[in-house]
């Protein structure tokens, strides 16, 4: 007898194992014909699977959270399936689905085009028309290997010998055609629907190796309604006319080439907005207590190898040992890819009472990581970054309190810079990590505690924490409903420990700090990327790079024009002063495709009478203001909303 807990509580006996379609028809036939799989105690599986132990269980549809992954899944399969009906001896590799679609890679001597997209879209409908039953099959290793050989799927075959000894290989066969993998699947291709578009083809590397066959990456996307396909079309459509790359270069913020890959050339326009954003989070953590530090960019090998940093991220630091007969100066040094470490050391410098902490130690640190070329984009992934990092050193029983108050700071800071929709996930122990598991059990019970406290709802996502402590993830929603995770806060006993980190408590014994790892933007390169796009260029007029362009109409007002800018400057506004010979028309879509807040304009009548003519961006109508209202009113509008 099996029993079966639904989420409502009650409870249905089976004789034998019963199915997850079986649970699904004993419920209604209704809920049978819309079933796409089921949860088993939180684990997705294929409907047709027998339960065979007592479970808890979850009928999933089309409408549940866990549809979607399912339904790019399968896309991934179809999109297969279909390259190799219309173009036999293609050969596939991999085709997991995505946080917004689907991809395949496949080898092919041939390159594809978007042109083959309408042909290859049909043959998917065909299959979904065919409503081929998808079925999981076991197989041994032997088979395995030799039907794929068999089949001419070379890079199947190679992948096959990657899998360990003791573990099972499954096969979903839908139709003739069929795939190694862990599934879990849809019922059949029908229960996919049509509501799937292919986007894009690109080239990668088979097993991501540039030393490997290059293969062609053919990518989709997939709803399960018309109308959420439709929507995530409209969304992209808008990202790309929103593209920071694309609006940084038309606003002269900032490029990037070739001979600094992954590095950031600021421009003028750019780098103030850098050091608006810059100033304004320097006086918010000054506010809330934090002292700021510089510590080295540089750092030898043996201090990452302590910190535990070495193991994990070698291969994404820039290293290099300098030239030197000395034998003393033959040392590895590594460019630091985050600040925690240095933090720690001046920590240690001194002795540290109780009474010391919490202590906030606060850093806009520059830092290096080696992301690979084919990751790059733009300003939001590079290689040289300068984080808003801090480390809160605390005792355990501030580690509450130190989260409750970060946490109002964070929260304060998004609704300044525009984002109000706010989601957290709770990021817990890893695979990989330092540290036994009651030194886990602790953090993650801390920092659950504090998430609590600080009136959080939090999403799990498991096993994503850093390799030394459980973390939240604070994940903004922007303006066209994209997510971006920024911020984070972690709890590590773990670093204090191994590097060595100690104060003295009441008890007058040597104890160690927590050490609260937390960042509010991230890294400003790509949270400025985040507002570029957020904002479609048109930033509120205190973090606008150009906060009024002041444009003369006749050459006769360019002494007044020049007064005014100088005035401004005092006042601490961003002015471009715009005396060039062009007409005035011309200057007015020039300052509107920068995206300049406001426009004054400034003639014969204007200078005599000391007046201004305002234009704002995006607006057509033109008002005039006494040159004193017109700065108090800037000045007014330009304060940061916290202010």
């Amino acid at each position: 007898m099996v029993s079966i807990k639904l989420p409502d509580g009650s409870v249905k006996q089976f004789a034998a194992a019963p199915s997850g379609l079986d649970v699904a028809q004993s419920i209604g036939a209704g809920l049978a014909k819309a079933a796409l799989a089921i949860k088993v105690d939180g684990e997705l599986r294929d409907l047709t699977r027998p339960i065979e132990s007592d479970a808890g269980i979850e009928i999933v549809t089309a409408r549940s959270p866990d549809a979607l992954a399912l339904l790019r899944h399968d896309a991934a399969h179809v999109l297969a399936e279909a390259v190799q009906e219309l173009w036999p001896g293609t050969q596939i590799t991999f085709g997991p689905s995505t946080e917004d679609g689907f991809y395949y890679d496949f080898g092919r001597a041939e390159p594809f085009s978007p042109d083959d997209f309408p042909k290859i879209e049909a043959k998917m409908r065909e299959i979904v028309d065919r409503d081929e039953k998808i079925v999981r099959e076991i197989w041994d290793r032997d088979r395995m290997k030799a039907y794929f050989i068999e089949h001419g799927e070379s890079f199947k075959a190679e992948w096959v010998d990657s899998i360990p000894k003791d573990e099972e290989i499954s096969v979903y066969r839908q139709g003739q055609w069929l795939d190694m993998c862990t599934g879990p699947h849809l019922p059949s291709t029908g229960k996919l629907g049509k509501h799937f578009k292919l986007m894009k083809v690109s080239g990668t590397y088979w097993r991501g190796d540039a030393k490997n066959a290059q293969l062609q990456r053919i990518y989709g996307t997939v709803f399960a309604t018309k109308e959420a396909l439709e929507a995530h079309l409209k969304q992209i459509e808008e990202a790309e006319k929103r593209d920071h790359r694309k609006l940084g270069k038309e606003m002269q913020l900032f490029h990037i080439q070739e001979e600094a890959v992954g590095s950031v050339f600021w421009h003028p326009k750019g780098w103030a907005l850098y050091r608006a954003l810059e100033r304004y989070m320097r006086d918010r953590l000054e506010d809330d207590g934090y002292v700021e530090v510089k510590t080295p960019q540089v750092l030898d090998r043996v201090l990452w190898e302590r910190s535990g940093h070495w193991d994990k991220y070698k291969d994404a630091m820039f290293a290099a040992r300098p030239r030197s007969e000395n034998a003393e100066e033959d040392r590895l040094y590594a460019l630091k890819p985050m600040n925690c470490p240095g933090h720690v050391q001046v920590f240690r410098q001194g002795l540290k009472s109780y009474r010391d902490l919490p202590l906030r130690i606060a850093e806009f640190g520059a830092c290096h990581r080696f992301e690979p070329s084919g990751a790059l984009h733009g300003i939001m992934r590079v290689r040289a970054f300068t984080q808003d990092d801090a480390h809160i050193f605390c005792t355990e029983d501030q580690i509450t309190a130190e989260s409750v108050k970060f946490c109002t700071l964070l929260r304060s800071v998004y609704r300044d810079l525009g984002f109000e929709d706010i989601r957290i996930k709770f990021s817990d122990r890893p695979a990989e990590r330092a540290g036994d598991d009651a030194i886990w059990d602790k953090a993650e019970a801390a920092l659950e505690a504090a998430a609590k406290a600080a009136g959080l709802e939090t999403v799990r996502n498991p096993g994503e924490g850093a390799f030394y402590g459980p973390k939240l993830e604070f994940v903004l929603r922007d303006a066209i409903g994209r997510d971006w995770q920024c911020g984070t806060l972690q709890v590590d006993f773990v670093l204090p420990e191994r590097l060595d980190a100690t104060y003295i408590a009441e008890d007058g014994q040597k104890h160690r700090p927590v050490m609260l790892h937390r960042a509010i933007l991230g890294s400003f390169e790509r949270f400025i990327g985040i507002l570029i796009e957020n904002y479609a260029g048109r930033f509120p007029l205190w973090m606008a790079p150009t906060q009024v362009a002041i444009a003369t109409i006749v050459s006769d007002a360019d002494d007044y024009a020049r007064e005014i800018a100088a005035t401004l400057a005092r006042h601490g506004i961003r002015a471009e002063l715009d005396l060039r010979n062009e007409k005035i028309g011309y200057k007015v879509r020039e300052h509107t495709l920068a995206k300049t807040p406001y426009l004054w304009a400034l003639g014969r009548r204007e200078a005599e009478q000391r007046t201004v003519a305002i234009r704002r961006l995006g607006s057509e109508e033109q008002r005039s203001l006494a040159l004193d209202e017109a700065i108090a009113t800037l000045r007014d509008e330009a304060k940061v909303p916290s202010a």
